[in-house]
């Protein structure tokens, strides 16, 4: 039985070896970069397929040339596959079409299950398992009147990216767990075996592990990329509202990348306060428009010019909504309500005259109040 099982062990790590060797790197197939868009993709397989197709090249090897280039182009065109293929390799995508993720099924792998072993793990074990790298948040400062009219903001954004021949860096090792895991069995007495779990950072994921001083990337496991991103701020937008883009973050072999995401951050405005979608503005008038009303100009955050009128008298600290005129509603359907506070500026002397003209204008204490008593009993046929 003992003799059964080593000879097993033995096929298992011959044939493991030898998928490992012709395991194909889909970016090379195509000549492009691990970055490129889908627009590129397409590109690179149009010539590619035109080149090596069998009724024009009639070359040895063609047709198998050419089945590749399809095979690659059928992975990287299709978001869900590119993305298992980045994270695990050809390896993890066999196992995700083998779990009904797509074509394909069998396979050697499928050989050594009839015998309780699984060289490449569970596929689906291995998704629910999946990690991501840390997102980052990023504050994004924007002023009071680039959030009421919307805007665009063209940013370059460096992050680290999996070296372009990572695949070929990566050795089996089935002690390894995950990313940074490894376990492994010690014998802890005659018939006793204790499985202790360590952090290896060589282990990249589910029975992968990263071989030291490989020279497909000279300078470790990922390398340093620009991107340019456009961050659509819309108008309405608030303070600490989140701008995600998915995936952008840093990369990681075994890892998916984590997200970016930009944090609002409101800076405040000499003119106007927002809570909300309203908008509030302080206001000081002289004592005499306080009295007899008066019409004023304001300026908004976009600069458009808009008239307030103001009939009768105006308390201290009185309140006067101004309708559609606050902040643009998210949903796009209309706009918030201004709310404008008028201070009374009372002048800080007055000349005997002014005093006395005062004293002949407005009612004595007391004697407003009487008159309209005098009025309210004065009898009917007054009225």
């Amino acid at each position: 039985m003992m003799q059964h099982r080593s000879l097993l062990l033995n096929l298992l790590q011959v044939l493991t070896l030898l998928h490992s060797c012709y395991a194909v790197d889909f970016y090379k197939v195509l000549g492009i970069k691990r970055r490129a868009s889908p627009k590129e993709i397409k590109k690179a397989y149009r010539q590619k397929s035109l080149e090596f197709h069998p009724d024009k090249n009639k070359q040895e090897g063609a047709a198998e040339k050419f089945a590749e280039i399809s095979r690659a182009y059928e992975v990287l065109s299709d978001d869900d596959k590119r993305e298992i293929y980045d994270a695990h390799g050809e390896d993890g995508l066999k196992q995700h079409e083998q779990q009904g993720g797509g074509p394909g099924g069998g396979g050697f792998d499928d050989i050594f299950s009839h015998f309780g072993f699984n060289p490449f793990g569970n596929g689906r074990e291995r998704e629910q398992r999946e990690q991501t790298t840390p997102s980052v948040q990023v504050p994004l400062r924007m002023t009071l009147k680039q959030l009421y009219v919307g805007s665009t903001i063209e940013v370059e954004y460096v992050r680290e990216v999996l070296c372009v021949n990572w695949q070929e860096c990566m050795k089996n090792n089935q002690e390894c767990q995950g990313p940074g895991i490894k376990v492994r069995m010690q014998q802890i007495a005659p018939g006793f075996v204790q499985q202790v779990q360590q952090r290896d950072e060589r282990c990249i994921s589910r029975g992968k592990m990263w071989k030291p001083n490989c020279r497909a990337c000279p300078s470790g496991q990922t390398e340093t990329e620009k991107i340019d991103l456009t961050i659509d701020v819309n108008a309405g937008m608030r303070n600490q509202e989140h701008i995600t883009f998915e995936g952008v973050a840093d990369e990681k072999p075994g890892m998916q990348a984590g997200d970016l995401i930009f944090v609002i951050e409101e800076i405040a405005d000499d003119s106007y306060h927002r809570d909300g979608d309203q908008l509030y503005k302080t206001i000081e008038i002289p004592l005499v428009d306080a009295l007899v009303g008066f019409s004023i100009e304001l300026t908004h955050l976009d600069g458009h010019k808009f008239v307030v009128d103001v009939d009768g008298v105006i308390e201290c600290d009185q309140v006067k909504r101004i309708p559609s005129k606050g902040m643009p509603r998210r949903s796009g359907r209309g706009f918030g309500d201004l709310y404008l506070t008028f201070e009374v500026d009372f002048p800080d002397s007055l000349s005997e005259n002014q005093m006395m003209i005062l004293k002949d204008i407005l009612p004595a204490r007391g004697e407003e109040a009487s008159s309209k008593g005098r009025q309210n009993h004065r009898p009917k046929s007054e009225l």
